[in-house]
Order: C-alpha cells, then sequence, then structure tokens
C-alpha cells in the first residue's frame, strides 16, 4: 500500500470494505486516453497520440482485468505496435514484483515504483494492467475498461480486426457490462474477499443468478453475447469465465455449480478461447499460482494439482 508515494505496509487484497463486511474495489486513478491525433478522450487531458512502439502495457497473467487488455491487443493487431511486460504470477509483500532484473522497460523492480515515478505523492495499491507511455515515461492508464477501448478506437488505422465497441450495439453492450461486473467479475472478488457471512451469500447469490441468467441467453445457439459479432462484452466476460472452475470455485468459495456444469457457457468460453489470440494470454499456472499465493485465502501457499480442465490440456 502506498501512502503519499512511500510503501507503508504488507500488500493485502482488502483496503475498503462496506458496512456490511463486503469487499469495495479501488478506484482507478490514472484516466488519461490515446487517441488518434493525441486530443482528451472522454476522460483526463490529452497529449498522448497513437504511435508505433510508444506504449507498453504492464500486466498479470493471473488478473482478468489485465487480461481484457492483452485480449483487446491481440484481437485488435497490436502485438508490434504496443510492447508488453508480465510480471511475476505471485503476489509479494510489495504487490506486483517484476522477473529477473526488473521491467525492461523502466528498471521497475516493482509496480509500485512505476506509480510513484509518474505521481510521488500516490495513495493505493499499485494495480494492473498499466498502459504506460515510453516517451513521456508515465503513465497513461490504469482503468482495464478504458485501455480497453482505447485498443479498439484510440490506435486508429495501426489497429485492425473486429470493431468491439460498434456503435449500433452500444447500448446493449453497456447493459450488458451494467450488469455483468458488479454481479459476476466483480461478484466472485466479492464472494471470495467478504468479511462476514452476509456479505458473502449476497454476492454469491448474485454471482450464480448471473450465470445462470447468461447459460440460458446463450442456450438458443447464439456464438457470443450478442449474437455473431464478438464484442467487448464478450471479453469481459471470458476472462471471470476461464478463471472459474481453477479459482474462483475452490479459493473463493463461489461452489455451487462449475462453469463445465453450464453446457451453454462451457461452450461459448471455449469458442472465445479459440479465437485468434486469445489462449496466448491464458495462463492456467499463472492463475493458479497467483490466486493460491494470496495468503488472507491460502496461508500455506501450496497450490492444488487439479482442477482438470479439458481446455487447459
Amino acid at each position: 500500500m502506498l501512502v503519499n508515494g512511500r510503501w507503508t505496509e504488507d500488500w493485502q487484497p482488502v483496503q475498503a470494505k462496506d458496512e456490511k463486511g463486503g469487499f469495495v474495489r479501488q478506484v482507478s486513478s490514472f484516466r488519461h486516453w490515446v487517441t488518434p491525433d493525441g486530443s482528451p478522450g472522454p476522460t483526463g487531458r490529452g497529449g498522448f497520440p497513437a504511435e508505433a512502439g510508444r506504449y507498453h502495457l504492464h500486466v498479470a497473467l493471473i488478473c482478468p482485468w489485465a487480461s481484457r487488455t492483452l485480449i483487446g491487443r491481440a484481437l485488435k493487431g497490436l502485438e508490434k505496435v504496443i510492447s508488453v511486460s508480465v510480471v511475476e504470477p505471485e503476489l509479494s509483500t510489495q504487490g506486483w514484483r517484476f522477473p529477473g532484473d526488473g521491467d525492461p522497460v523502466t528498471g521497475a523492480g516493482y509496480l509500485h515504483q512505476i506509480y510513484t515515478a509518474a505521481d510521488p505523492d500516490f495513495t493505493g495499491r499499485a494495480t494492473v494492467p498499466v498502459l504506460y507511455d515510453k516517451r513521456a515515461r508515465t503513465i497513461v492508464s490504469n482503468e482495464s475498461a478504458d485501455i480497453l477501448r482505447m485498443l479498439d478506437s484510440g490506435f486508429g488505422e495501426l489497429a485492425s480486426g473486429p470493431d468491439l465497441y460498434p456503435e449500433d450495439l452500444r447500448a446493449e453492450i453497456d447493459a450488458l457490462n451494467d450488469r455483468i461486473y458488479p454481479r459476476l467479475n466483480n461478484g466472485v472478488y466479492r464472494a471470495g474477499f467478504a468479511t462476514t457471512q452476509e456479505a458473502y451469500e449476497e454476492a454469491f447469490a448474485e454471482v450464480f443468478a448471473q450465470l445462470d441468467g447468461l447459460e440460458a441467453r446463450l442456450e438458443d445457439g447464439r456464438r457470443f453475447l450478442l449474437g455473431d459479432r464478438m464484442t467487448e462484452a464478450d471479453v469481459r466476460l471470458f476472462v471471470t469465465l476461464v478463471r472459474f472452475d481453477a479459482a474462483y470455485h475452490g479459493l473463493f468459495k463461489c461452489n455451487l455449480r462449475r462453469i463445465a456444469d453450464y453446457p451453454a457457457l462451457q461452450g461459448y468460453m471455449l469458442r472465445v478461447l479459440d479465437m485468434p489470440g486469445v489462449r496466448p494470454t491464458v495462463s492456467l499456472d499463472h492463475i493458479k499460482r497467483g490466486y493460491h499465493s494470496i495468503r488472507a485465502l491460502n496461508p500455506t501457499g501450496i497450490v492444488p494439482k487439479g482442477p482438470e480442465l479439458a481446455w487447459a490440456g
């Protein structure tokens, strides 16, 4: 935890909770945007024009929010435009740590050092993903939802691939995101990090109500959430589904059913996994090692050998 730019205490998964003892997620602090001409985006200041080789992603393969951005980068053909650093899967006492000699772009040993270099007075947790400007040597954004949209439209002619936020589907995409995020994407964390039985049971019920609803939605044979076109709503849902059986079902106590018990959801997850560029963004090894390194949930640090997942073979 950083307080006024100084590391003050060991990393903890829960920094805030509500009156019921429920997990409250930290709000992202850096909200600038890359745009084709460098003009300001919906939030923050301008001055971040789309350029090949200028921007860098710092990610963790265990993290669903970071994985959103890796998938967006792959689907939009930006692998040669935006470089990437991957942190160690296990969370250290100082949070995310870079392997070996540190981050090749900044030289930082820990992600929090990149935060304090960008803002010497930063207070909060140093989270992934981070979209970093190598020329200005600062953080553009640490909000995964914004970064995903930047990758879709902010890089102009440098990008290719499907339109993940098409104008004719935006209202439906936004409505889906507004339902799925609190109940499922963040719902599994609300269950796993709950500090009271009431908060846990409330989150647990919402997780499975949302999964049941999604299963019913997909039972009509559609390929993706909104039909035949893959959109950002599919990216945002997939990153939770692919981690569910390996981490959230057991460690986060979301154990009523597995994704493997939902035929339509399982088939849908596999379709997204087989989209070009998606599978390399998924590391079951990092997912298992990373989540099971959270001492508050797993004091012994033992990483389970299972489950056996057909898609991981």
